[in-house]
């Protein structure tokens, strides 16, 4: 225990950054406390990756079941296939009370002291906290922030949680409009086009940049579009942002061309989800007591170890993680952000891998990704002074995705033509985010394709496809 201090570790947020750094302090024989002003798990649990899978699932049910052709291909007929919107968004509500549940007691068992209230520093190793019974002060050897993140609403789009709305209420699926326009074509707009196409909704998206899917790999958006997006009940505008949107029934979107800013044309639909990024929610932490300065989009400065800037300079006791920090928002880079802290906390030097950190949208079939994207690879090549080569297999060739007869996929692999370090890893197809994490290993440990090639996969497997891509790598 740190002489003089109320505790050895103080945690602000208890989202899924500060959950995993207190399990690790925990472990590692830390006195921890973690204060949490609003729901225990934060985004992921509440209102982010956890409800929003358990959605993606009964959609998912419900569109395979209703997929005529493809049950008649494996020799299946099944009659009407009904489904009840209340017991679907039940589903979610349930999953997220247990996950949180879980959460809660897996801290209060191993000993973490959970203070409920609104925690913001007040000088050099102090945390105030305003709840219910007041306000009271703590201090602590070593403190770390992780208060997360908030849907980001544009300019002109006003939000009213019914009819105008983000992920975070979607994600309670209050209703099933019969027309609902998503803005933003990320993996947040892709996984509920998924979930209300697949619940007979018809849907308008919209991309203010000049293609879809403009973070994802272009082999992958465009075999991805032309399966999650052209079959459904979405039409799309491209280049095309929404001005003004206007709550009510119906909403009123004003919509404008990006590039030129002219008024292109005015739709009314029966609602209006925003899919428009996430911002971090860095207000009111006190960061001014200790002298830390935001940077210009409002995230906290932090180095590779975790460890809180202020002009460049390392402020002692002080840490960040998660999606505050915005290196990588993403609720699994958030806990390894956590325990790296706690290492650095207790002297033993470590940093995020993120090269190694993969991502996934849980849209029928995935996406999933690691490492960079062929375009970010050959900048880095041409930095660096190498050759990037890709290779492709696809699902059409795999004996598995044919069986289940979910042939659509590709698997691309980016890699170094000198020494076959893989540098990023693409999967479109069936179960893309499970066969992503044998990538995931390769990447983390800077592995080249010519060793990758040799390594026996079981068949007939979906993983096959990844064997097949490092082959035909040092096949070129």
């Amino acid at each position: 225990m740190s002489q003089g201090f109320d505790y050895d570790l103080v945690i602000i947020g208890a989202g899924v950054a500060g959950h995993g750094a207190a399990l690790h302090a925990v472990s590692c024989g830390l006195k921890t406390a973690i204060i949490e002003a609003a729901d225990m798990g934060g985004t992921c649990v509440n209102r982010g990756c956890i409800p929003s899978k358990a959605l993606l699932a009964a959609s998912g049910r419900v569109r395979d079941l209703r997929n005529a052709h493809h049950l008649k291909s494996l020799g299946i007929q099944v009659g009407s296939v009904e489904f009840d919107r209340q017991a679907i968004a039940n589903h979610a509500t349930n999953l997220v009370e247990k996950i949180q549940g879980d959460l809660t007691n897996s801290l209060k068992r191993l000993g973490v002291d959970i203070i409920k209230g609104w925690g913001k520093l007040t000088g050099t190793q102090k945390v105030s906290i305003t709840g219910d019974g007041g306000e009271k002060t703590i201090t602590a050897k070593d403190i770390i922030l992780s208060p997360g993140s908030v849907p980001f609403v544009p300019p002109g789009i006003e939000v009213d949680g019914k009819t105008v709305f983000t992920s975070d209420q979607g994600v309670k699926l209050e209703s099933l409009p019969n027309w609902v326009a998503i803005i933003g074509s990320g993996y947040i707009g892709l996984e509920f086009s998924d979930i209300y196409s697949a619940l007979g909704s018809e849907i308008t998206m919209i991309e203010a940049l000049d293609q879809l899917m403009p973070g994802f790999d272009r082999d992958i958006a465009k075999l991805a579009e032309r399966v999650l997006i052209t079959p459904r009940d979405i039409e799309t505008k491209v280049g095309i942002y929404a001005k003004k949107v206007i709550p009510g029934s119906p909403v009123v979107i004003e919509l404008a061309d990006f590039k030129t800013k002219e008024d292109l044309d005015v739709i009314e639909v029966d609602a209006c989800l925003v899919a428009t990024g996430r911002i971090p929610a860095t207000k009111n932490l006190g960061l001014e007591s200790v002298g830390v300065e935001l940077d210009r989009r409002n995230f906290i400065p932090v180095d590779d170890r975790m460890a809180v800037l202020s002009s460049g300079e390392v402020v002692p006791h002080l840490w960040a993680i998660g999606d505050a920090n915005g290196k990588m928002m993403l609720a699994h880079a958030a806990s390894a952000q956590g325990i790296v802290a706690v290492e650095n906390i207790i002297g033993r030097p470590r940093e995020v891998d993120y090269r190694s950190i993969p991502a996934a949208a849980f849209t029928h079939p995935e996406v999933s990704y690691v490492g960079l994207t062929e375009t970010a690879a050959k900048e880095l090549g041409q930095a660096e002074g190498f050759e990037v080569g890709t290779s492709k297999s696809y699902f059409k060739g795999n004996s598995k995705a044919l069986a289940e007869n979910e042939a659509d996929g590709i698997a691309k692999v980016v890699y170094r033509k000198d020494t076959g370090e893989v540098l990023g890893v693409h999967i479109f197809g069936l179960h893309a985010s499970d066969i992503i994490h044998e990538a995931s290993a390769a990447v983390a440990n800077r592995q080249s394709v010519n060793t990758l090639a040799h390594l026996v996969h079981a068949h007939p497997t979906l993983s096959e496809v990844l064997d097949e891509a490092y082959k035909r790598a040092i096949a070129h």
